[in-house]
């Protein structure tokens, strides 16, 4: 005699798993904050008859070209140079800006070359670090060209 055993289902029932995902977002959606978003808080300038005069920064720059030769205010200038060049620029005035600017040819190396020789102020005997800004090139092709 054969008995006939009852086989399982090979499915997998899912009846109830859109049931758990509405529950699931419902859960999630009553325990998230929301935050209301503020808009910038700024302070307009009142009317000014009499505004400040801002006196224009003369800024060092230092171009590097494809090849790895530097131009520092217009005058071609070897690595080692550089500092002993803005010495006493930065003695008169310690925030003057010292601008690397890179050809969009340059390799990577030289600009990196400049920067590091530029972090190297103490042993230069300059109190303060340099003011080092490297411009993007879209702010080159901004205001240069």
């Amino acid at each position: 005699m054969r008995l006939d055993r009852d086989r399982p289902d090979d499915e997998i029932p899912t009846s109830s798993m859109a049931d758990i995902a509405f529950l699931l977002i419902v859960f999630f959606m009553v325990t998230t904050t929301f935050t209301a978003t503020r808009g910038l808080d700024f302070a307009l300038p009142e009317d000014d008859d009499d505004p400040p005069v801002v006196e224009k920064e003369e800024s060092v720059l230092v171009e590097i070209m494809p090849n790895g030769e530097l131009i520092v205010d217009q005058d071609p200038m070897l690595l080692h140079e550089i500092i002993p060049y803005l010495k006493p620029k930065l003695e008169r005035n310690p925030k003057k800006p010292v601008i690397i600017r890179p050809d969009i040819a340059t390799p990577y190396k030289f600009m990196v070359q400049v920067y590091d020789e530029l972090r190297q102020w103490e042993d230069y005997g300059l109190e303060q670090p340099i003011n080092i800004s490297v411009p993007t090139q879209r702010e080159i092709q901004s205001f240069w060209y």
